[in-house]
């Protein structure tokens, strides 16, 4: 009998920095030593943490052993590419011709950069993270990473702290009314890591609403997005807050998204995943102030090889808050979906209502979707419920469009236009919804790329 001798393998199973390369990028953008300093510390918490295993409670349903970190921890540099390479209808105005503020990275370098004068003159700052911590220390410096999104929360938590290339800032001051939407978009051009940040302050009895895009062009290569975003809503604000993803299909995406929200406030948070090869995405409201409600809404349609894992969680830590949350998502080909929900009430928390709902739709007998609700209440005078659905294409409605004259392809692309309309009929921009719409017909009907 022959015994042949396993290979190890020579594949890198974490990225490869260095607590140098931490100091070399705060170095090279110039920052202040308070930043210098938090992205150390932040880095001391990186080395003692783990990298997530499958034998971890939330990661054990997805692998992501298979990236080839030697292409993926590549920081991604500017390569000349200018505004004109990010595609039209991912930067056109929001509302008719008219918005309060675009900003657009491309490779993490600003290449464009706007913000109408009414929203100066109100007081409000919308500008790129670095811009924000040089010269608005006193707002940024207390909050980012400090409040919503901690480095100790996890591995890639730690290393965005340590190592975040660009990001956006958005501060609206008490009683202000930022009439004219916000819009940020994040274009990568070639493969590599970035970590790109999202800090929204929103303060007493203010309002604002943003949306932020995230793409990328077709590579062959592996990239990694290790982001943040950090939703701060003060008491009596409103924050109405859409984030779009749209990765290519070498992309793969660790994130930490959290919001807090204060006494009699208001958070409507609307995310859709239709890109990456593989998300792993924890999205968390923090309902802080008695009388606060928040609401998150979800879409997602994962084809071919496709895995996308999203962590939801309402946590309930003040009595008469609100939290109402909305998932639907498809899934064909042999791609793979995993929704984990948990509704959180803290001792006598009382007088809360908490729902959450996962719609799922299977389009093909080779995919695979899991949704997983939870409830961990440690109240008595709550309202709490939750459930998780799954079905196939439904052949009645399919035929009842039929009868009418309207052949099968299209009767069951109008089907599935009609579940996921819910959703995007919450995106206050109409071209925005066309153009959602316009990919998940691509989804439906062409093959997997």
């Amino acid at each position: 009998m022959v015994v042949r001798q396993r290979r190890r393998s020579n594949t890198p199973t974490t990225p490869s920095y260095t607590i140098e390369d931490v100091k070399a990028l705060s170095a090279a953008r110039g920052e202040p030593q308070w930043l210098r300093e938090s992205r150390l510390a932040a880095w001391e918490v990186y080395e003692d943490l783990p990298m997530p295993s499958l034998s971890d409670e939330d990661w054990r349903r997805t692998d992501y052993r298979h990236i080839r970190w030697e292409e993926a921890d590549k920081l991604v540099t500017p390569n000349g590419a200018t505004l004109d390479t990010v595609p039209v209808n991912r930067r056109e105005p929001l509302i008719g011709e008219q918005q309060g503020g675009l900003l657009v990275f491309v490779d993490g370098k600003i290449v464009h950069y706007e913000i109408a004068q009414e929203l100066v003159d109100a007081g409000i700052i919308f500008t790129d993270l670095s811009t924000a911590c040089r010269e608005h220390e006193e707002l940024v410096r207390y909050n980012l990473m400090t409040k919503a999104v901690l480095p100790g929360e996890g591995k890639f938590a730690a290393l965005h702290a340590a190592m975040w290339t660009h990001g956006a800032f958005l501060y609206v001051p008490a009683n202000t009314v930022a009439e004219l939407p916000l819009h940020v978009v994040m274009y990568n051009t070639h493969p590599g890591a970035s970590l790109g940040h999202m800090l929204v302050i929103v303060e007493e009895n203010a309002q604002a609403t943003m949306l932020v895009d995230y793409a990328s062009s077709d590579a062959q290569d592996h990239s990694a997005y290790i982001g943040a975003t950090e939703l701060l809503v003060g008491d009596a604000a409103n924050l109405r807050y859409v984030a779009l993803q749209d990765w290519n299909r070498e992309t793969f995406e660790f994130s930490h998204q959290r919001a807090r929200v204060g006494r009699d406030a208001n958070l409507d948070w609307i995310v859709g995943n239709m890109g990456g090869r593989l998300v792993k995405a924890y999205l968390e409201i923090e309902l802080d102030g008695k009388g606060s409600n928040g609401r998150m809404s979800g879409f997602f349609f994962a084809d071919g090889e496709q895995l996308f894992d999203l962590d939801t969680q309402q946590v309930h830590n003040a009595p008469l808050t609100v939290s109402d949350l909305l998932f639907k998502g498809a899934a064909k080909d042999t791609a793979r979906t995993v929704w984990q929900g948990m509704i959180k009430s803290l001792p006598n928390m009382q007088k809360i209502d908490g729902y959450q709902a996962s719609r799922n739709l299977l389009l093909s007998e080779d995919a695979r979707m899991d949704g997983i609700p939870g409830l961990e209440i440690e109240a008595d005078d709550v309202k709490c419920s939750h459930a998780a659905t799954f079905g196939t294409l439904e052949e009645e409605p399919v035929f009842y469009l039929m009868s009418r004259g309207i052949e099968r392809p299209t009767a069951e692309l109008m089907v599935i236009d009609g579940f996921f309309d819910e959703l995007l009929q919450r995106i206050p921009f109409e071209r925005v919804r066309e153009r959602l719409q316009a990919a998940m017909e691509t989804k439906i009907v062409g093959s997997a790329n």
